[in-house]
């Protein structure tokens, strides 16, 4: 029977002392990007797998980083976060360790099953995602001195929350969204938006709003439809902003889903994305690609959001947060240069 591979062993291939490799695994916030990237490589080569349980002896720790996993509606799909939490979990599994899942209710209401995993050490530490405004967890695990890292921020301003978090900058999106279709030539920009008081619709909504200010563009109330609920909706948000006087040459849709709506409410007017329309969306989702026109859309930094929160796990002493920006994606919706017989 072949021994396995020792740490000295990776060491020696990568170039480096038994520490760094220690490092990487565990806390690899102390690597430098490039010999990370380096050592994890040579784990992968040699199929390097860590005494996961010889370590818990020493640590007294369990290996796990516990991953609630929110409650979805029958009728809600979110790819965004079925990749992020894809990600997140080969962030962890480069360190050795692995994503314990679990579901707890939103809120205060759900404190109980993180106080039980702890009591049962069954986590070394929390990754919080599908943050809210006002989100107790954060501050209860900072009182506990429990490690964590939050995927978002508990309010609507950059400002201080309990223990470090990763975001990505909705409303610097959906600005870059503004700032294309200015650069298309419309002048009358509409905006479909989340319900009021979703923290994530709010930031989209801001961005939009704040960019047509600087380009000293319209921003009225009658440019704005929020829909009542984005797991319902079929462009009926859409088709309020589409049946007014004066209706708006461009639309930004807060994600895809309303977007996708906006194709919907479009063709039953005989109207056409791209053509008589211009639409944007938020996620890049799959289906973003394959519509005709393509959608453009703001494709998020999923696999850097999930790198930087396992990282920040094994910064001790890491506070504050970071913006991440998304990446606008130009298909046909937005330039009929780019549509179906054109260059994608």
């Amino acid at each position: 029977m072949p021994r396995a591979t020792t740490l000295e062993q990776v060491a020696a291939r990568a170039g480096v002392s038994r520490q760094t490799v220690s490092n990487a695994l565990n806390a690899p916030g102390k690597v430098r990007p490039d010999t990370l990237r380096r050592v994890r490589e040579v784990i992968d080569e040699l199929g390097y797998r860590p005494d996961t349980k010889a370590r818990g002896l020493r640590t007294r720790s369990s290996g796990l980083i516990g991953y609630c996993v929110a409650e979805r509606r029958a009728d809600s799909v979110n790819t965004f976060m079925d990749r992020y939490l894809r990600a997140l979990t080969a962030e962890v599994e480069c360190t050795g360790r692995h994503v314990l899942l679990f579901t707890a209710a939103p809120g205060a209401e759900g404190l109980p099953v993180y106080e039980d995993l702890l009591a049962r050490s069954a986590v070394d530490a929390f990754v919080l995602s599908d943050t809210q405004v006002g989100d107790p967890r954060h501050e209860w695990l900072a009182e506990r001195g429990v490690p964590f890292a939050s995927f978002g921020r508990t309010g609507s301003a950059t400002g201080d929350q309990p223990g470090p978090w990763v975001d990505v900058d909705g409303a610097d999106g959906t600005a870059q969204a503004v700032r294309h279709l200015l650069e298309q030539g419309h002048s009358r920009i509409g905006f479909l938006g989340l319900p009021e008081g979703n923290r994530v619709g709010d930031d989209r909504a801001e961005g939009w709003r704040r960019a047509c200010a600087e380009a000293g563009v319209e921003t009225s109330g009658d440019l704005v439809m929020r829909c009542a609920d984005e797991h319902r909706d079929r462009g009926e948000a859409a088709e309020l902003l589409l049946d007014q006087p004066g209706r708006p040459t461009a639309l930004v849709a807060a994600n895809d889903a309303l977007a996708l709506g906006a194709y919907a409410a479009l063709a039953a007017r005989g109207l056409r994305a791209g053509t008589d329309v211009a639409v944007t969306g938020f996620d890049d989702s799959p289906t973003a690609s394959v519509l005709v026109p393509g959608l453009t859309s703001l494709r998020q930094p999923v696999e850097q959001v999930a790198r930087r929160m396992v990282e920040l796990l094994d910064e001790p002493d890491a506070a504050g947060g970071e913006l991440l920006s998304p990446d606008l994606v130009v298909r046909g919706s937005s330039d009929p240069a780019r549509a179906i017989g054109g260059p994608l």
